[in-house]
């Protein structure tokens, strides 16, 4: 199995964001996503600093996906998604009348990119829409909500190459899902699990703001603002407009389950602490190193460990191999 670096679901800093990517071009991992998928105000990277990280991370033996914004909820959202899609499946690009300001994108990348350079992770229909009109190949999200074999067809005639099931999706559904030749799968194996998308912001309603003057309180938050009930239990994270799970999914202990539900690759999604040391875990994993063992990343997680949703259970529950 390979092993991907998953979107950056959280808002860091620009200097944080370019140092973790810097540091995951020496990462043992295949693939790596870039690109906002949860909340258009987070703009400290355009898209012209998303293709540059593309570029040097392909130049250091990554397969780059760039990933699309989730929930859709303005015109603004619309055109940037349809400016990322004309581009990456556009064979070349104008150079940008000025090199400032506006957000416009420069000069193609060195190298030629283009059509067949890096694919595209659709995390919402539209996006599916817009690339199979554009007859390009793409990653199907795990925001899509590919439930059953009939969805996958779907997915897969419009040009889909890989897809993510759902978070909440149980070994035995995925193991009887009727997969298209030729359609990988990509599992969530690690990391707090994205829930739920909202028009409304948690965090800045944590702070008594209006979403619309955030005050970008996301930035005080790199792994997220957790939740905790009156008993003083760990239950939700509050990510912007994402609710995601407090604790971390992880499904390290489970490889040979993974390989026998037809597993091909493993997302593993950023932390603002110890991902290095993560994928390293997971690689030797990979590799057959019982030294490696999937207890070491309990020290490494913002939270608890959970596995419950793979066994058909409720998400936070854990059972340790």
């Amino acid at each position: 199995m390979k092993l991907t670096l998953g979107p950056l679901l959280y808002y860091w800093s620009r200097e944080d964001t370019l140092a973790f990517y810097e540091e995951a071009a020496a990462w043992p991992v295949d693939s790596v996503y870039l690109g906002e998928t949860v909340c258009s105000r987070r703009h400290l990277l355009r898209l012209q600093d998303y293709l540059d990280l593309a570029e040097k991370l392909t130049n250091a033996g990554k397969e780059v996906v760039l990933s699309t914004q989730t929930l859709i909820e303005s015109e603004s959202d619309l055109k940037a998604l349809r400016k990322l899609i004309d581009w990456v499946t556009s064979r070349s690009l104008s150079p940008s009348p000025s090199s400032g300001g506006g957000g416009e994108l420069q000069a193609p990348l060195q190298g030629g990119a283009g059509m067949g350079r890096f694919l595209v992770e659709a995390n919402e229909w539209g996006a599916v829409r817009l690339l199979a009109e554009k007859g390009a190949p793409f990653v199907a999200g795990p925001t899509l909500n590919a439930y059953n074999p009939d969805t996958l067809a779907i997915l897969a005639e419009s040009g889909a190459t890989r897809w993510v099931p759902p978070v909440e999706m149980p070994r035995e559904m995925l193991a009887a899902m009727q997969v298209p030749a030729g359609l990988e799968t990509e599992l969530f194996a690690y990391g707090r699990l994205p829930l739920a998308f909202s028009a409304r912001c948690f965090t800045a309603r944590h702070y008594n703001l209006q979403k619309d003057d955030c005050q970008f309180r996301c930035l005080d938050h790199p792994d997220g603002l957790t939740m905790r009930t009156r008993e003083s239990e760990d239950f939700l994270t509050l990510n912007g407009i994402q609710t995601q799970s407090a604790k971390v999914m992880s499904l390290a202990h489970r490889l040979d389950e993974l390989r026998g539900a037809g597993v091909d690759l493993l997302r593993l999604s950023p932390q603002s602490r110890h991902m290095g040391r993560v994928v390293d875990v997971f690689r030797a994993l990979l590799d057959g190193d019982i030294a490696a063992a999937p207890e070491k990343l309990e020290q490494l997680m913002p939270g608890q460990p959970c596995d419950g949703y793979w066994l058909g259970e409720a998400g936070m529950a854990y059972h340790p191999v």
